[in-house]
């Protein structure tokens, strides 16, 4: 007889931004959001797939960012943070994501307009339905360089499943 058990871990991430440099996009989340500033990043510097890969590396004790990630970036040319967290997926062998809570902060871009779609692509790539995907988004009424505008912070949350 088998039990199921819930296991929660922890992931963060941040970059900064570069300088102003008139109409581009940033990613967050696999969404595309017009912004004037780059994320600086050896990647596309999507710190909310950074982040949720951080949190599967605290589940499978396998990092991925920083030692796998470096070398699909540096040594193959892949940007696309999507393609670390899938990484990060098929060391995943013993459980099941089932929740994923994300809290960004920033002072800019807005990203009210930019969640669902946000939460759309973070279920698509993890395999659970978006309901089950939340993201509150705060300037963190401007107490870190995060909240003044010099960059991007994500924590993340995941609940997994696990047959025991």
């Amino acid at each position: 007889m088998s039990n199921i058990i819930s296991i929660s871990t922890i992931g963060q991430d941040s970059h900064r931004f570069g300088e102003p440099c008139g109409d581009t996009v940033i990613r967050l989340g696999g969404v595309d959001i017009p912004f004037d500033k780059p994320i600086e990043a050896n990647s596309d510097g999507d710190v909310v797939y950074h982040a949720i890969t951080n949190a599967i590396s605290g589940f499978t004790g396998v990092n991925i960012l920083g030692g796998e990630a470096d070398k699909l970036c540096l040594e193959k040319g892949i940007k696309d943070s999507r393609v670390f967290l899938e990484k990060a997926l098929e060391y995943l062998t013993e459980g099941k994501v089932v929740h994923c809570s994300l809290t960004i902060e920033c002072l800019r871009p807005k990203l009210m307009p930019h969640i669902p779609k946000m939460k759309e692509a973070i279920a698509d790539v993890l395999k659970i339905p978006s309901t089950s995907v939340g993201i509150t988004a705060t300037t963190g009424e401007g107490l870190t360089e995060f909240g003044r505008g010099q960059g991007i912070q994500v924590f993340c949350i995941l609940t997994f499943t696990k047959e025991i």
